[in-house]
C-alpha cells in the first residue's frame, strides 16, 4: 500500500470514530464548539504521529482527546471565564450526534444540561473520570491509563464526582415520559403568554430556580429562585412586543422541541432558532427553567434546525 492509501485508509479510520470523540468532548467540556475544535486538534496529533507503532487507535485518540480538554478546562482563561458567572453548557438539538451514547439512564444524564452545569463543581480529572465511567463504561484501568492515574485513584475521583453531582441531583434527576413532559411545556406556555401568573406558579415546584444568559447581553447569568420571581419573569419573557420583535429580527413562532434529553421550547424566526428555553421535570412539576439566546450558545443547534423538520409551532405567530 502506497503512501498516499496509507493516509487515506488512517483518514478513514479516524472519520470513523469522529462522533464518538466529539461526544466525548463534548461532555467534557459543554460546548460544541470547543468539542469540535478538540477533535481537530486529536486529528493534527493523530496525523502528526507513527501511526504504525499504535496498537489500538481508539484507545490512543480517547487519550489524546481526553487530554486535550482536560488542558482546556485547566487554562487560566476558561477559569476566568466560567468563574464570571457568565457560563451555560451549549443546548443541542435530540438526535444531534454528539449527544453520543443513550442507552442507560446514566449516559442519557451524563449529557443533561443539568449534569452538565453541575460537573463545572467538579474538578477536571473528577469531570473526565465521572465522563469515562458514566457515559461510555470505561473500566478503572483503561481510565487510569488514559489520564495517567493509578486505578486506585480513579476510584476516588469517580466516588467524589459521584456524591458531588447525586447531592446536587437530588430534587430532579427521575425521567418523565415525553407525552407528559410535553402537556407541562404546553401549559406553561399558554398561562406565560396570557398572563396567568397563578398558573405558572401552581406548574413550579415550591424551589423551582431559573436561569437566563440574558441573550448575552448580560455580564452574569440572570438568576431567579421562587417560583414567584419565576412566574413574573416567564410572563414578561414571554409577552409580544415591537421591542423584542426587533430584537429577533422578526416575529418568532414558538415550537416544542428535545434540547439534551429535557423538553424545551424554541423561538424560532425565519427557520433561525433566536431562543431556547429547556425545563427539568421532577413529580410532574417544573424544577429548572433555562433560557439561552446568546447566538454564540445556539450555533450547532441552528445548524441541526436547519436540517430538522419540525412538528407545527405551539404558537405560529407570537
Amino acid at each position: 500500500m502506497d503512501s498516499t492509501a496509507i493516509d487515506r485508509f488512517d483518514t478513514d479510520r479516524f472519520e470513523a470514530g469522529r462522533s464518538r470523540l466529539a461526544s466525548l468532548a463534548y461532555r467534557l467540556l459543554g460546548s460544541a464548539t470547543d468539542a469540535e475544535d478538540a477533535v481537530q486538534d486529536a486529528f493534527l496529533h493523530w496525523q502528526a504521529a507513527d501511526r504504525q507503532l499504535i496498537k489500538v487507535p481508539e484507545a490512543w485518540l480517547t487519550k489524546v482527546v481526553t487530554n486535550l480538554c482536560l488542558d482546556r478546562l485547566r487554562s487560566a482563561q476558561v477559569r476566568r471565564e466560567r468563574a464570571a458567572g457568565a457560563w451555560l453548557p451549549e443546548p443541542l438539538l435530540d438526535g444531534d450526534p454528539m449527544l453520543g451514547p443513550a442507552d442507560t439512564f446514566a449516559q442519557r444524564e451524563s449529557v443533561s444540561l443539568a449534569v452538565l452545569t453541575l460537573m463545572e463543581r467538579l474538578s477536571p480529572l473528577e469531570r473526565a473520570v465521572y465522563v469515562l465511567r458514566e457515559a461510555f463504561s470505561y473500566p478503572h484501568a483503561e481510565i487510569a491509563e488514559i489520564l495517567d492515574i493509578t486505578e486506585s485513584a480513579s476510584q476516588q475521583h469517580l466516588h467524589r464526582a459521584r456524591h458531588r453531582v447525586t447531592a446536587a441531583r437530588r430534587r430532579g434527576g427521575s425521567e418523565i415520559d415525553p407525552a407528559s413532559a410535553r402537556r407541562i411545556i404546553e401549559e406553561f406556555l399558554a398561562a406565560a403568554t396570557s398572563g396567568r401568573t397563578e398558573r405558572l406558579v401552581a406548574l413550579l415546584t415550591d424551589d423551582a430556580t431559573a436561569v437566563s444568559d440574558g441573550a448575552g447581553l448580560s455580564a452574569k447569568l440572570l438568576q431567579y429562585d421562587t417560583p414567584q420571581r419565576i412566574a413574573a419573569i416567564a410572563r414578561a419573557g414571554f409577552r409580544p412586543t415591537d421591542a423584542k420583535r426587533r430584537l429577533a429580527g422578526g416575529t418568532p413562532a414558538m415550537h416544542y422541541a428535545v434540547l439534551n434529553g429535557a423538553p424545551a421550547i424554541l423561538a424560532v424566526v425565519g427557520g433561525h432558532v433566536v431562543g431556547s428555553v429547556t425545563f427539568d421535570l421532577t413529580a410532574g412539576k417544573i424544577a429548572t427553567v433555562r433560557g439561552i439566546a446568546a447566538p454564540a450558545r445556539l450555533t450547532r443547534l441552528n445548524e441541526a434546525w436547519r436540517q430538522h423538520e419540525p412538528d407545527t409551532p405551539l404558537i405560529a405567530q407570537w
